[in-house]
């Protein structure tokens, strides 16, 4: 099935000069596409350079090589037109302004992308019915909570009919309920929208909750990019947890060390064996090592590996092989 690409990134470079010292890649080379309707997550540790990409292509920085194209736009040769489908929310309160009210805020950035306010009234009362704000429509931005100028924050970003839209951690410092909240709002956009939204977090829950597609990145590069079942299923190899009573011995612990992807877990009363299978072969060994010395297993657990497992084994392979 054939998909329209919205977004293309061609060899996205960029670099900053630090006294007396070499140049720092803040991204490196990178390439990668997004597509209608879909939810594009990047994910990394601090410096990994997800936000620089994103305000690469926002045209907040200025790229040292690479291409950008929007809607098929070269963002190099035609600034505004290819911005005039993207818009952005990025980390912290800076997207709204406090001192005007919900109502105002969605106005305002909406007659920043050439919208008469007047004109669209019914698109602004659609998003604020549609992000549960219209309790609060008329109270000054200041005074609502974070999950809630969070929410206004994607509102404006939406409010100008833009099909691309960019969030920067978009559910950062927010509690259980406002990150649940906000999760569940960005899968309805993309479903009853066909929006296109980029998004980076550091939040592995948001990624598994909530994106099509997720690009890994570490030092600048891109480490990982498939769909984000795809990168779960790589991992999906069935991992078990064996709770034995005490200790085990030196000599087991010796014969365990020979078992690939086995983790001991050492507590006051019991052991924790922790097995990844690769061969089933490898179950039967563990429970032959423990019966040797008549080891008593107190319960074995099937464990399911989450999407921060993932993450962590690929960024401890990038960094290996860096």
């Amino acid at each position: 099935m054939n998909r329209d690409c919205v977004l293309k990134v061609i060899g996205l470079t960029k670099k900053y000069s630090v006294k007396k010292q070499q140049a720092v890649n803040a991204v490196n080379n990178i390439s990668f596409e997004a597509y209608k309707g879909e939810v594009l997550g990047f994910l990394g540790p601090n410096g990994a350079g997800k936000t620089t990409t994103i305000k690469m292509i926002c045209s907040l920085i200025k790229a040292t090589n690479g291409k950008i194209f929007i809607e098929g736009v070269d963002s190099n040769k035609s600034r505004s037109k290819s911005l005039r489908n993207i818009s952005a929310v990025f980390e912290g309160n800076r997207n709204i302004f406090w001192r005007l009210t919900v109502r105002e805020n969605l106005e305002f950035f909406a007659s920043l992308k050439g919208h008469n306010p007047k004109k669209i009234r019914d698109k602004i009362q659609y998003y604020i019915e549609f992000f549960d704000l219209k309790e609060k429509e008329n109270e000054a931005a200041r005074n609502l909570s974070r999950g809630m100028q969070q929410k206004l924050s994607i509102a404006t970003a939406m409010v100008n009919g833009c099909n691309i839209i960019l969030l920067d951690e978009p559910t950062l410092g927010l509690d259980v309920k406002a990150s649940y909240n906000i999760r569940k709002l960005l899968k309805e956009i993309v479903k009853e929208e066909n929006k296109t939204i980029i998004l980076t977090t550091h939040d592995m829950n948001v990624v598994q909750d909530t994106c099509d597609r997720v690009i890994i990145m570490n030092k600048g590069k891109i480490v990982a990019e498939d769909k984000t079942k795809n990168l779960l299923r790589l991992f999906s190899m069935k991992k078990y947890n064996f709770v034995v009573e005490g200790k085990i011995s030196p000599e087991q612990k010796k014969e365990f060390k020979m078992i690939p992807y086995l983790d001991i877990e050492e507590k006051e009363l019991e052991t924790e064996i922790i097995i990844t299978l690769e061969n089933p072969q490898i179950f039967y060994d563990v429970t032959r090592i423990l019966s040797k010395e008549d080891s008593i297993i107190k319960n074995i657990e099937n464990k399911e590996l989450n999407f921060e497992k993932v993450f962590v084994k690929i960024i401890g392979g990038s960094e290996e092989s860096a």
